[in-house]
């Protein structure tokens, strides 16, 4: 068995406030926990703000940290918690990161820039842990004890998809927080893609999945990367996963909104056999 928790689930920019408190205003951050006989492995899914208070928690023990951490893209939502990311500035962790070119532009030299002089204090090069940047392309790998497909959606820049089945078979969940699902945008994917997008997720146990966008709101944001939530679980139907699990919520949303569109998904989803939840900081899923 292993367990997701979610450290961050909104899109776009944190939303910090009363009216943001049950869901959260943290930015996309996933810890993926998986006991294995060697001790537990720990790959985390995205970097956004969320990630601050996992590293605080991974180094609470004055352990060594090592962990893999996948991220899916480099827009400002899912990278901005890194320079606070406590791990990086211990020594004796080893952090491994792992994600896509960007427009020929590699990964290390936008985590670099990120942490430019001009722009935050500490420098990438000032780090007192061990960290490795490592190029992914869509495909299959493995990674901390997963089987790992990885697959380009339809979102500016190469935007990624993930698929995680333990190596030694078992449950398998998608992780997919930024996807325009609908008509719209110029992205560089075969006329296949839906088909391939289904086959993708077909039969996860779980599928994270961009619900950014109410169905009126998506028509004035179309080419912007995002889905609505009903999109979102007719995608969920078509590939017959189990369960959807609403994500990347709109900064603009505050939980009484979000809590309307759970409850349209839910009422959209009734006879599909897919259970309709929304991601709320601190929520764990054990597979």
């Amino acid at each position: 068995m292993y367990r997701v928790t979610f450290w961050g689930t909104r899109g776009s920019i944190p939303t910090p406030g009363a009216g943001t408190s049950r869901y959260g205003g943290n930015t996309p951050a996933l810890e993926v926990r998986y006991e294995t006989s060697n001790g537990a492995e720990v790959l985390i899914l995205d970097a956004g703000t969320g990630v601050r208070a996992l590293g605080q928690q991974l180094s609470s023990n004055g352990k060594p940290v090592s962990v893999d951490l996948l991220v899916s893209h480099t827009h400002w939502d899912h990278i901005q918690g890194l320079p606070f990311f406590r791990p990086f500035f211990e020594p004796g962790n080893a952090i491994r990161i792992w994600g896509a070119r960007q427009g020929g532009i590699d990964l290390e030299e936008i985590l670099r820039n990120q942490m430019s002089p001009v722009v935050f204090p500490v420098p990438l090069d000032s780090l007192a842990a061990e960290l490795v940047v490592n190029h992914i392309e869509p495909g299959a790998f493995e990674l901390a004890g997963f089987q790992v497909r990885a697959m380009q959606v339809r979102h500016p820049g190469m935007t990624l998809a993930f698929r995680l089945t333990p190596v030694g078979g078992g449950a398998s969940f998608a992780y997919a927080p930024d996807n325009e699902l609908g008509s719209g945008g110029d992205y560089d994917v075969p006329a296949s893609w839906r088909e391939d997008f289904v086959e993708f997720l077909s039969g996860a146990d779980v599928l994270i999945h961009d619900a950014m966008y109410t169905s009126d709101e998506l028509e004035r944001y179309r080419g912007w990367g995002h889905s609505s939530n009903l999109e979102a679980i007719e995608i969920a139907t078509e590939a017959g996963v189990k369960q959807l699990v609403m994500f990347h919520h709109r900064p603009e949303h505050d939980d009484d909104q979000v809590d309307i569109m759970v409850q349209e998904t839910q009422e959209a989803a009734a006879g599909s056999g897919v259970d309709v939840v929304a991601a709320h900081e601190g929520m764990e899923i054990t597979l």
